[in-house]
């Protein structure tokens, strides 16, 4: 079935805006998608009908608030293909459910002389809350590097796999270059030697299905905002029989079944993870973004995406002066250039003047910007909603961009 993006693009109040007097063109998705009238109507709804705390009351808003919440871990284990209820905690994002895992798991597997792998392309949400661990226990944080295309280097890392590994941090998407690693095969890898696997998908569930049976992961992480959610709200997946073995990593209200002045007792997953009053509505936006990707069907909406990289690839490559990273063939609908001779700040103002928004500088991955001597790159990330006359739009501005500064 083909897929037309203008179908979609009324759904999407933000982007029939003017900047600077011209149409906007958002190429910012990898940083924050936009948000359909459904999304934004569930969370006002959430504030305007049952607004009140959940799993608290008797009341009838309570209860119904409490209902529509937890119908809402339903979508999330069926949008990822969990097994249990349990295994989906609410978080505020990626790098609270990163550093959630670090402080509670990590504290309880890692010890003096242990090691973490990370991989030299991730995010800085999937490298500082390791180094804070191995800091604090005496652990060994290894670096996996990556190859000049910008891919995870897969035979480094199943040289560096050993007993002594205890936890390996991947990234699913490289936010930075687009660049899809081979998470299956690398999770079946470390679990080999007896490691456990956090997988970063902040800027994979925007673009397919994810499987975390099929990927058998220990742990997996996203964001509602880059899925066309609310911002502040996101999820962790964890394995039931990891999440059971884990300690609080927060204390507070609802995270718990008995409070004495000596001791508590604490709930049992996912609730033991999700001290206090949560993002409500937030969830509630993140149930609607969910209904609304999957009304739409991952086919056509990947298949158009696809066709938009392979469009925006070719008429960037007829640029002169600009270098593409991590230009493979697995990668997700994101674009991370250099212009000859011209700071990415200044090309991404004069983009800026002209309606088309986009991300410069080093994307939160400054070691993987380091690894390629880069300062920083352009990077413009496309959505379903994008057209092929938003990128010739972008490219005349690029052009126009590098004219000005030669």
């Amino acid at each position: 079935m083909s897929f037309d993006p203008e179908s979609v693009r009324a759904d999407f109040p933000a982007l029939s805006q003017l900047i600077n007097g011209v149409p906007l063109v958002y190429f910012d998705n990898a940083s924050t998608a936009q948000k359909p009238r459904c999304v934004i109507a569930a969370t006002v709804a959430a504030y305007e009908g049952n607004c009140a705390n959940i799993h608290r009351g008797v009341h009838t808003l309570s209860a119904r608030a409490t209902e529509t919440f937890e119908a809402v871990r339903d979508k999330v284990l069926a949008f990822v293909n969990a097994r249990a209820h349990s295994e989906i905690v609410f978080t505020k994002g990626t790098t609270e459910a990163i550093n959630l895992v670090a402080q509670s798991f990590g504290r309880l597997v890692v010890g003096a002389g242990d090691e973490v792998l990370v991989s030299e392309l991730e995010h800085h949400s999937n490298l500082v809350p390791w180094q804070l661990l191995c800091a604090e226990k005496g652990a060994v944080l290894k670096r996996v590097p990556m190859t000049p295309s910008a891919e995870i280097d897969a035979d480094a890392f199943e040289a560096m796999l050993s007993p002594r590994v205890k936890v390996v941090a991947l990234t699913h998407v490289s936010n930075a270059f687009g660049t899809v690693s081979p998470i299956a095969e690398m999770v079946a890898k470390a679990h080999r030697f007896g490691a456990a696997v956090l997988v970063d998908g902040a800027q994979a569930v925007c673009h397919g299905p994810v499987d975390v049976q099929a990927i058998g992961c220990d742990f997996y992480c996203f964001s509602a905002h880059k899925l066309f959610g609310p911002t502040g709200v996101g999820v962790l997946f964890g394995k039931a029989s990891r999440l059971a073995s884990m300690p609080p990593w927060q204390g507070g209200g609802d995270m718990i079944t008995s409070v004495r002045f000596e001791q508590s007792e604490f709930a049992e997953p996912p609730h033991r993870f999700e001290a206090g009053t949560p993002n409500i509505a937030g969830v509630m936006g993140m149930g609607a973004a969910i209904d609304y990707v999957s009304a739409i069907g991952w086919g056509p909406f990947a298949a158009w995406e696809r066709r938009l990289l392979v469009y925006a690839t070719e008429e960037l490559k007829r640029v002169d002066g600009v270098h593409i990273f991590g230009d493979t063939k697995e990668k997700a609908p994101i674009l991370s250039f250099s212009v000859d001779g011209i700071h990415p700040h200044d090309v991404g103002t004069v983009l800026d003047s002209e309606g088309v928004a986009v991300r410069t500088g080093l994307h939160c991955a400054e070691p993987a910007m380091r690894s390629l001597g880069l300062r920083g790159t352009v990077r413009a990330s496309l959505a379903f909603y994008n057209t092929e006359r938003e990128v010739d739009v972008f490219v005349r501005a690029l052009r126009s961009a590098i004219k000005m500064f030669r």
